[in-house]
């Protein structure tokens, strides 16, 4: 891939914020009060585990997270602003227009009248401000209830906001709000903000190609490009994403980090890092050594491997491949991994380059 063609997507997001040099995205987390809004920021970003979320303290003012590249980091640098359920227009301080996306989460055991309008009155205005900013709902704790309760609670949420939000105007016909039912006691919470990630990533159509021609070439049946910290899938493959499968690829990203570092390679420690110029001109760290890893699954999927091979610090590919290639053309999946890389390492510098003002 070119630097021409790299460069076609490099301008920071317009919502983004500048602090310290660097251009952050912007998201705006709303909700009432025990909600769960914290307890999602928690899980996914500070690795803390689902059953100690009860006893974080709720959120009685705003609070700001930064995440750039590093050990927290996603593939773009995000500013998380966690909110109080008591929060007002006024109370943010802070244009809707500066977010790039304003996350409301919803406890589905909840009352719903309240809460749908603080929904209501914040996507509103967001709207009429700034009709491109990503609007999101987390229906949320699903796991409180049976299987047949939490999707007609579900389905009920979405037809009362809609049924109030076009009773105020038919011109609100037009807004586009994605909801989601997510817990934190599974991966839905996971496949949930990595969709509404999606739409943030500016360089997503490019990811996605380049996954798309690593299966063709590999013959993989699925490939996804996950965050190890987060567990977030930053971009896969135009095949549709399978509950079953994106839960396999979460858990063995999870095992892999509770286990990878114990057999990590001399090679691979910082000391023994060697730098890289690529085509941007840009001077990056390279690892001189890349893990991989590879897992058969068992029935119903038997005949199929599941792989992962590292790409950057913080990115990894996992594709399921059937065995038989797997075992018979791993030279060609190697040498076709090799190629996904070095495409999405200038990916992430060209980005970061346009973030830092370098570009």
């Amino acid at each position: 891939m070119s630097t021409t063609a790299l460069n076609q997507f490099q301008s920071p997001n317009k919502t983004a914020t500048t602090s310290d040099s660097v251009a952050r995205t912007k998201i705006l987390l709303l909700g009432q009060r025990r909600s769960g809004k914290t307890s999602i920021q928690q899980v996914l970003f500070n690795n803390v585990l689902p059953k100690q979320t009860f006893y974080i303290e709720p959120t009685t003012r705003i609070v700001k997270h930064v995440y750039e590249r590093g050990p927290a980091s996603t593939v773009i640098p995000l500013e998380i602003w966690d909110c109080p359920g008591n929060i007002t227009l006024e109370m943010l301080n802070a244009p809707l227009s500066s977010f790039s996306s304003i996350i409301f989460v919803i406890d589905i055991q909840d009352s719903y009248q309240q809460p749908i309008a603080r929904l209501l009155s914040f996507f509103i205005a967001a709207y009429q401000e700034s009709p491109g900013t990503s609007l999101e709902v987390f229906v949320h704790k699903s796991d409180a209830l049976t299987e047949d309760y939490k999707i007609e609670n579900f389905r009920h949420i979405q037809q009362r906001f809609w049924d109030e939000l076009l009773d105020m105007s038919p011109d609100y016909e037009q807004m586009l709000v994605n909801f989601y039912l997510t817990s934190v006691y599974d991966h839905s919470i996971h496949d949930g903000f990595s969709r509404v990630l999606h739409r943030l990533i500016e360089s997503l159509p490019f990811l996605e190609e380049l996954l798309n021609v690593y299966c063709s070439n590999s013959q993989a049946s699925k490939a996804f490009l996950f965050d190890m910290k987060t567990r977030l899938y930053v971009a896969t493959d135009a095949s549709p994403v399978d509950t079953g499968t994106h839960n396999l690829c979460c858990d063995y990203v999870k095992t892999l980090n509770v286990f990878g570092s114990l057999y990590r390679s001399a090679s691979a420690s910082p000391s023994r890092l060697r730098t890289l110029t690529p085509a941007s001109g840009t001077t990056r760290p390279k690892l001189s050594f890349y893990p991989c890893a590879a897992l058969s699954l068992a029935p119903p999927a038997q005949g199929t491997t599941l792989t992962y091979h590292l790409i950057t610090p913080q990115l990894a590919l996992l594709s399921l491949l059937p065995t038989t290639v797997h075992e018979g053309r791993r030279g060609l999946v190697e040498y076709n991994v090799v190629f996904f890389r070095e495409g999405v390492q200038d990916i992430v510098d060209v980005e970061k380059d346009a973030r830092t003002g370098e570009l």
